[in-house]
């Protein structure tokens, strides 16, 4: 078995291939500015060292290895995080994908002015799918394989996008002012919330 675990190291194209992916989604995911692209830099590095020491060379393991003994552990809950973590995966990518897209179509590609407040679809449950999305696929990886720089880092990168997401709902705060503050009442900022006092007024 231990054979078997330690053969998933050392493979430098799958380490990269798997980064290449997390970069070409994020620069699938259009910016609507440069403040954007610091959050967009911690999540990278958080992919980074997820490939470096899932396929390349496990340090964080080779530290533990006194709890462990000689036998490297398969991940943190084996077969069962790999699941939970292609479940997030898949929910994760989708959240960023949708939110994106109708953020994207209803307010950031128009004028100055001209964008409203999109309640709507994920909208109406939560008020950054698309953050909620990439912090759901950072915690998918932890899951698969928690390591120490991972675990430095992770609460870093809530920090970025709790801070980006607050930044933002000061602007539309001051934009949309009672519309806004009715909005943020209803949902969560970044997992909904359990009551619904009845229906958005238009």
């Amino acid at each position: 078995m231990k054979d078997e675990v330690q053969t998933q190291f050392g493979q430098w194209p799958t380490a990269a291939a798997w980064f290449l992916v997390i970069a070409a989604f994020l620069l699938f995911v259009p910016f609507h500015r440069k403040v954007d692209r610091k959050p967009a830099g911690a999540f990278t590095a958080f992919a980074l060292a997820f490939a470096f020491e899932m396929y390349g060379v496990p340090f964080s393991l080779y530290l533990m290895m006194g709890f462990f003994g000689r036998r490297l552990p398969e991940g943190v809950l084996g077969e069962t995080g790999h699941y939970i973590f292609l479940a997030c995966l898949l929910l994760g990518g989708g959240l960023v994908v949708a939110g994106w897209a109708r953020i994207y179509r209803e307010y950031w590609s128009k004028d100055d002015r001209e964008g409203r407040l999109v309640r709507e679809g994920l909208y109406r449950f939560i008020r950054h799918p698309q953050y909620a999305g990439l912090l759901l696929i950072s915690l998918g990886m932890l899951f698969e394989w928690a390591t120490i720089p991972l675990l430095f880092l992770w609460p870093i990168l809530i920090r970025q996008y709790y801070r980006l997401a607050r930044r933002e709902e000061s602007e539309l705060a001051e934009r949309f002012a009672e519309t806004w503050t009715e909005y943020r009442r209803r949902t969560g900022m970044f997992m909904p919330k359990f009551r619904f006092p009845g229906p958005l007024s238009s």
